[in-house]
């Protein structure tokens, strides 16, 4: 994104360009074609040719944003992963988030470092649990909401009654910027509702391209399709009578929710979405600091950590740290201050990133991505400035509800045991647990969800040669206490107290029974919930 004809470090540069910058990420339920729609948003950006969800059975090949075995094997995204392409004049910045559950806390973290997102439905299932978790991580976070109705080239249910249902359950008023022209199933076209003209599309052999378009003027548009296009004007017209066009207004006030209809794996509607994330969703603001402040667009350069990722080079096993820019200009090479620590931390090998693929990044501005290769004291929460010093608001981790002791299989392969504990513990793939009584040989891992111990085990044994066993443990909640708590909870049944890499004591409990018992017979314990929460922080 450089320009060699302006001076980076000009008044204004860091604003101007945060201006056409959009950064987003896409939520939504397992399955309801998250990662088929990011591919399509790069494929109509043309940053690749051919949509890599290539459906048929003999055909299938995973989406370029899904880098690990694991993902390709079971078609599911487990991680998260930043592409950035540029869209007329626009920069995106779409980061994509796992789409299983259990990986939830991943997706929180990437929901800090957006400033919209993307909320996919399926359009025979409407909301579902995690979709409905992951919007209350969005309204809790302020960030707007663009809604995307996927699959209408399947069965599914009447549009109207999906704005009902949206409205009903999480009181934002939708507003349709376009309709479908056809019964989901039957999907013809849309209806642009701001110029009443029909987009009609041509299926492409497994949806591998975009899918060619024709503006139809609403002449041409009731000849072709008769009474579905009256239809689909009806239906829209009930629509204005109920104050349901586009209010940017109130979608950045959280109030409404921009709604699209699309089909991802026929990439029909996806350039629609890609307009009006450009021409809707909000550009980088200053962000508060710790103090409250926002520091502004135009300040030295500053960012945060939000997530640390290694394994995505096998030859060269290096980590990556991805750092959201707020503010200023970065330029690869320049020396930042690590805020926690206070030292200095070289940038020389700064790159961009597009799934596993990566290219050498110079140049930087509020609400890009920086893959901070070889990041190795950097830490999910940490905050880089120059200049200025600068504390960005920490990321809370979630409350784990499933444990289990990890073992080496094999003794003599202990110190590459010891490693990826630490690795994996670094990045947030797991929370590690230990305590004297089990001894650094059998920490317990901690997790929101138990696909979180399939990826660690994986990773162990591929990444770091220690094929590990694990024990699963009966408790399901942890709860913040302090260390002098430990002589006691020693001596309870259903209870035990371990220690957090971060220092943080944690008392383990059965069950909540247990936990009401012992807060009610031994109120001297401190007993405090762990701040976040399965999905909803």
């Amino acid at each position: 994104m450089s320009s060699a004809t302006q001076d980076v470090a000009a008044p204004g540069v860091a604003a101007r360009e945060a201006a056409r910058r959009r950064t987003f990420a896409v939520i939504s339920h397992p399955d309801a074609g998250k990662s088929t729609l990011t591919e399509a948003l790069a494929l109509h950006a043309a940053v690749i040719s051919e949509a890599g969800a290539v459906h048929g059975k003999a055909g299938r090949r995973g989406t370029v944003s899904d880098w690990m075995e694991m993902e390709r094997n079971r078609g599911i995204s487990i991680t998260s992963s930043a592409l950035q392409f540029s869209y007329g004049d626009a920069v995106v910045n779409l980061l994509d988030t796992p789409g299983h559950a259990d990986f939830s806390e991943d997706t929180y973290r990437v929901l800090a470092a957006v400033d919209a997102a993307v909320m996919l439905l399926d359009a025979a299932k409407g909301l579902e649990p995690q979709t409905l978790k992951l919007f209350e991580v969005c309204r809790a976070g302020k960030v707007p909401i663009i809604t995307v109705i996927n699959k209408w080239d399947r069965p599914g249910r009447e549009p109207l009654e999906l704005l009902d249902e949206i409205e009903k359950t999480i009181g934002l008023r939708p507003t349709p910027i376009n309709w479908p022209v056809g019964i989901a199933g039957d999907f013809r076209g849309l209806l642009d509702r701001r110029t009443g003209e029909y987009v009609r599309f041509t299926r492409t052999a497994g949806g591998a391209t975009a899918a060619p378009q024709e503006v139809l003027k609403p002449v041409e548009a009731f000849e072709r399709e008769g009474d579905v296009w009256e239809t689909a004007l009806e239906e829209s017209e009930l629509l204005e009578a109920s104050d349901s066009d586009h209010d940017q207004e109130g979608f950045l006030e959280e109030l409404t929710t921009p709604v699209l209809f699309a089909s991802a794996v026929q990439n029909f509607g996806v350039r629609q979405l890609l307009d009006a994330l450009v021409e809707a969703a909000p550009s980088p603001a200053p962000r508060p600091s710790v103090s409250g402040e926002r520091r502004p667009l135009d300040a030295p350069f500053s960012a945060f950590v939000f997530k640390v990722q290694a394994g995505m080079d096998t030859a060269h096993r290096d980590r990556v740290a991805f750092a959201r820019v707020c503010s200023g200009v970065f330029e690869r090479g320049m020396v930042v201050t690590h805020g926690s620590t206070g030292k200095p931390f070289h940038t020389k090998y700064a790159q961009s990133m597009l799934g596993r693929e990566r290219s050498t990044l110079d140049l930087a501005y509020p609400g890009d991505v920086i893959g901070l290769v070889n990041a190795n004291a950097l830490r999910v929460g940490d905050s880089l400035y120059v200049d200025e010093p600068v504390e960005y608001p920490s990321i809370p981790s979630f409350a784990p509800e499933h444990f289990s002791v990890v073992r080496a299989k094999d003794v003599g392969r202990y110190k590459q045991f010891r490693r990826g504990i630490e690795q994996l513990d670094h990045e947030g793939v797991v929370q590690v647990l230990r305590s004297d009584l089990r001894g650094d040989q059998a920490p317990v891992l901690a997790a929101v969800g138990p696909m979180q111990f399939e990826v660690a085990a994986y990773r162990m044994e591929h990444e770091f040669g220690a094929a590990v066993s694990l024990e699963p443990l009966e408790y399901q909640l942890a709860m913040r206490t302090d260390p002098d708590a430990a002589p006691k909870l020693s001596r309870l049944p259903g209870a035990e107290l371990l220690t957090r890499s971060d220092g943080q004591a944690l008392a383990l409990f059965v069950n909540r029974w247990r936990l009401s018992t012992v807060a009610r017979e031994h109120p001297e314990l401190t007993l405090e919930p762990l701040v976040g929460g399965r999905a909803n922080g």
